[in-house]
């Protein structure tokens, strides 16, 4: 029993200073991991001001692209109705006939019926200049219109003066700007829409080419408001202030001095 105690006493003190042993490594390895934390830390502060810094340089850029080359802005098209300058002048217009004149100012034939197209005091939005323009509520109809009554008539008039050439014009350059927008703040865009002079896969041109069918156009704007959907997402716009619809409202709010999280 003496011999196995003594055994037992030696066994004991081989695991005490082993134990010191770990106890020192422990030491050791918990300085170590101090130290590489306040490494991290300091890297981390350093990380966190470059990024502040290139959110400020990406700020800068988009705030001086959109004064500079695409300037977006509101325009009031307050236009007067007819029937009401008539019934000022003509005090013996009963109100009925009033109402009559300006309802029928009011409704287009398109496409085998009669659709309203009130936009009296709409407002639209400029891009690149107050002759570019596109209605705020999001409303392109007037282009494919155009599209499908050049088929069938043809002349001279009809090329001046329509809306199709102002929304094909306001349309390419907001793909454009989106475009310049995503390499400015990295953001890789869910939809591929092309604004140079070049032929896509399906051989048109993406707004600022050949005229597009309905259908077509209208996936290429869908295409549009999802990519500008997408950048105000990532900047953290306000929900509230964004509509699907609204192409360049929306991207008046993305690039908006406002907008505090704008270069994220």
């Amino acid at each position: 029993d003496t011999e196995g105690l003594l055994r037992i006493k030696e066994e004991n003190q081989k695991h005490y200073r082993r134990a010191q042993r770990h106890q020192e490594k422990k030491e050791k390895i918990q300085k170590h991991n101090r130290k590489l934390g306040d490494l991290v830390e300091k890297k981390s502060y350093e990380l966190k001001t470059q990024y502040e810094h290139l959110a400020n340089l990406r700020r800068a850029h988009i705030l001086e692209l959109t004064s500079v080359i695409f300037p977006m802005e509101e325009v009031k098209t307050s236009m007067r109705d007819p029937a009401d300058v008539s019934s000022e002048s003509d005090n013996a217009m009963t109100s009925s006939t009033v109402s009559k004149l300006a309802e029928a100012r009011r409704t287009t034939y398109l496409s085998g019926r009669w659709v309203c197209d009130d936009h009296n005091g709409d407002t639209s939005i400029s891009i690149t200049g107050p002759w570019i323009i596109l209605p705020n509520n999001g409303d392109y109809s007037a282009y494919y219109s155009w599209v499908e009554e050049k088929k069938t008539t043809q002349g001279p008039d009809m090329e001046h003066n329509n809306p199709a050439h102002t929304i094909s014009a306001a349309l390419c350059y907001a793909t454009q700007l989106v475009n310049t927008l995503s390499l400015i703040l990295d953001v890789n865009l869910p939809k591929k829409l092309c604004n140079r002079q070049v032929k896509t896969q399906q051989g048109n041109l993406e707004f600022c080419g050949e005229n597009l069918s309905r259908h077509r156009f209208t996936r290429a704007v869908k295409k549009l408001n999802a990519n500008i959907l997408h950048l105000c997402f990532s900047q953290h716009v306000n929900l509230d202030l964004l509509h699907p619809l609204h192409t360049l409202r929306n991207l008046m709010y993305l690039v908006s001095p406002d907008t505090e999280n704008l270069g994220r």
